[in-house]
């Protein structure tokens, strides 16, 4: 066995090691406006409820480890002290994980992921249409726990209005483990499905990726393509041109066959394949090559 002192390792490495070791943990994808009401959404796992009367849910934006600036979110929260909490499950997962990619700050990251702005009833934060539970509330309190690097600042957050999906809940009412189907982070890329296991999601891009919102509209559009598939689709850098696709399909003899009289449905359907297995590189150039 090892032993660790927090206070002899860099703050990257211990930041690390806690992650890895404590899980899983819920995520709090929040939901929060500017002062300008400028909408604005990113995944929090130091998250939890901490009280039923009054309901009460704490998460915690850390400031960030690099180069100790705070997050968007944590600025939000101070100024206008509301924030929608929206539960993640496994059907929005990727489309989670991109969000979370450092947009310049004016970004929706409801259009970059492809997430829905459903309007609120009692605070002014948008909700995500397609979470499956979604909590709107307002803050009491943050508290610091420090101003360093890697310092969290607990958001204490008061429930005021629960929105629940129908297609959740069981015979009894009660919203359903199984149909739920929530997803909660681990260390570093991974995830754990509460009713499947563990599974892996790359993170986004040190560079920005595209987004949803810059998808071509046949793909944003696609009977067949899921919202998973979309977000894995947004992080990349880069669509291949043409040119660059219709070479890598002439180039495998297999992929040409397949599409070279496919229609748009059967060519999505063999995309997502790819996608299945997270060639997103071969998917992408299915969906961009000359047909």
């Amino acid at each position: 066995m090892i032993t660790i002192d927090p206070t002899q390792v860099a703050i990257g490495k211990l930041h690390g090691t806690l992650l890895g070791a404590i899980g899983p943990r819920p995520i709090a994808f929040a939901s929060t406006i500017d002062e300008n009401e400028n909408p604005n959404l990113s995944p929090f796992s130091f998250f939890n409820v901490f009280s039923a009367n009054p309901p009460i849910l704490i998460f915690s934006p850390a400031r960030r480890v690099r180069d100790n600036t705070v997050k968007h979110t944590l600025e939000n929260a101070k100024t206008t002290k509301e924030v929608v909490i929206n539960i993640v499950n496994y059907d929005m997962v990727q489309q989670m994980s991109l969000s979370s990619t450092e947009y310049p700050e004016g970004v929706n990251e409801f259009e970059k992921s492809g997430l829905t702005m459903v309007a609120s009833e009692k605070v002014k934060p948008y909700r995500v249409g397609e979470s499956p539970v979604q909590l709107e509330c307002k803050v009491n309190e943050i508290l610091p726990m420090g101003e360093q690097g890697g310092a969290g600042n607990l958001i204490i957050c008061e429930v005021l209005l629960i929105h629940v999906k129908q297609e959740v809940l069981g015979d009894d009412g009660r919203i359903d483990q199984y149909k739920i189907d929530q997803v909660a982070r681990m260390g570093g890329n991974w995830y754990s499905r509460a009713n499947m296991g563990m599974f892996e999601v790359p993170k986004p891009l040190s560079t920005i990726g595209i987004g949803v919102d810059s998808l071509p509209e046949s793909i944003r559009n696609s009977k067949v393509l899921t919202g998973n598939d979309l977000g894995k689709l947004g992080n990349v850098e880069q669509i291949p041109t043409e040119v660059e696709a219709s070479t890598f399909v002439n180039n495998n003899t297999n992929i040409k066959v397949k599409i070279q009289d496919a229609n748009l449905i059967e060519i999505h359907k063999f995309a997502k394949q790819y996608l299945d297995q997270d060639d997103v590189d071969t998917a992408w150039n299915i969906l961009s090559a000359k047909k």
